[in-house]
């Protein structure tokens, strides 16, 4: 039996206000070959198929569509689960049509730990999957009168290991073959390395759990989240998959991966990760006006055909002249998505900030807060306590 972990696809993404349609469209081509190819018999998707949780109707068009053309390949299981950027209500509105085609879905937790407990069995071999979606700490955890912030992170923290205790005794249970068991999530763990694109993560202190906090009954931890491919704790059976599409610059230096499992006597055989090809180029220049200018002729696309995108970091003095850099660059056949000075040489204050903005939506909340606490002299290094509150609400609010 062959397994497919992949995560983070972020359908309807948009980079600096570009749409990203195009890659996502090649990705789910891609991905479909692949199965075919790799005679994949499941497919698992640990969270945030969608960037937003109200996904635009090309988004749930492709997501749907990908499901359907699934349904005549060799993967005859598919597991989804519900990320923090997903509406669990938009994933679980046809959890009844999906099931009738060997899909299930988990949007949020429940009150029964069964519901996220699915045997499969294929060409004789079996495997129990438990299927965490992202456990939002409404869910898991209730706040009371008088608790310190402190004692609600801890006990959001409990809370959460306990689920996944809960969800290895329950499979512990029904696994009277001693079958392989993975455990699929949705979260931080300790030891993650982070990238700019997962600005709505919060990775503060709330929620922090390390490999070591996961149960050893587990066979393999399928994570979602982080959008970086890494293993966690040094601990080769507890994986993020990492985004499979190039989600900020950040994220420009490394491959995207999905990782594939092979289940055999009972056991799994083999890891294995592959490379997703890179559908669109994106460069990051960096120098003078001028340096950056001679490395035009260098930006090129790639066999997808698709506009390479560019970001330029310019070593420059603040308030410089960049119309000779728009100039040469409409010579070439890429866009520039965005333009940054290296060394600033004072803080913008926000209504500045915004005088330059194109849209209100270029700016994070994060971004807002830290700035806005820059300006009045408030020192929220360290007083990270704030930071993590602040966060906590933002992630609520977001999920409302």
């Amino acid at each position: 039996m062959k397994i497919l972990h992949t995560a983070d696809w972020h359908l309807g993404h948009r980079l600096h206000e570009h749409s990203q349609v195009e890659e996502q469209a090649l990705f789910l081509n891609w991905i479909e070959n692949y199965i075919v190819e790799q005679k994949i018999d499941v497919l698992l998707i640990s969270g945030d198929i969608f960037d937003t949780g109200t996904p635009s109707n090309q988004s749930l068009k492709m997501y749907y569509n990908f499901l359907m053309r699934l349904n005549n390949t060799t993967c005859k299981s598919i597991i989804i689960t519900g990320g923090n950027h997903d509406s669990s209500g938009t994933l679980n509105a046809p959890k009844q049509i999906l099931n009738a085609l060997s899909i299930k879905v988990v949007g949020k937790a429940t009150e029964n730990i069964e519901d996220e407990v699915f045997e499969i069995e294929i060409n004789g071999e079996k495997v129990i999957i438990g299927a965490v979606p992202y456990l939002r700490d409404g869910d898991i955890r209730r706040a009371v009168a008088g608790e310190s912030f402190e004692e609600l992170t801890d006990k959001y923290k409990t809370a959460l290991i306990n689920h996944y205790e809960s969800l290895a005794k329950q499979i512990e249970l029904i696994n009277t073959s001693k079958a392989p068991v993975i455990a699929m999530g949705h979260l931080f763990a300790t030891g993650g390395s982070v990238s700019d694109s997962e600005q709505n993560i919060y990775v503060g202190t709330l929620g922090h759990i390390g490999a070591k906090d996961f149960p050893t009954y587990f066979d393999y931890m399928a994570l979602g989240h982080l959008h970086r491919p890494q293993i966690i704790g040094g601990n080769d059976r507890v994986r993020y998959s990492g985004s499979p599409h190039i989600l900020s610059f950040s994220e420009i230096n490394y491959d995207k991966k999905i990782i594939v499992l092979t289940i055999k006597d009972n056991k799994i055989s083999e890891i294995r990760d592959d490379v997703v090809p890179r559908f669109r180029e994106f460069y990051k220049i960096e120098g003078t006006i001028a340096k950056c200018i001679e490395s035009f002729p260098d930006v090129i696309s790639n066999i997808f055909e698709l506009t390479p995108w560019v970001e330029i970091v310019l070593n420059e003095e603040n308030n410089i002249n960049t119309d000779d850099l728009k100039i040469a660059a409409g010579q070439y056949p890429f866009e520039i998505l965005k333009t940054a000075l290296k060394n600033q040489r004072r803080i913008k204050g926000i209504e500045e900030l915004l005088e330059e903005t194109k849209s209100i939506k270029e700016l994070l909340p994060t971004e807002v807060f830290k700035l806005k606490c820059k300006e009045i002299g408030y020192d929220l290094e360290n007083r990270s306590e704030v930071w993590d509150a602040f966060n906590e609400i933002l992630q609520s609010l977001k999920n409302q």
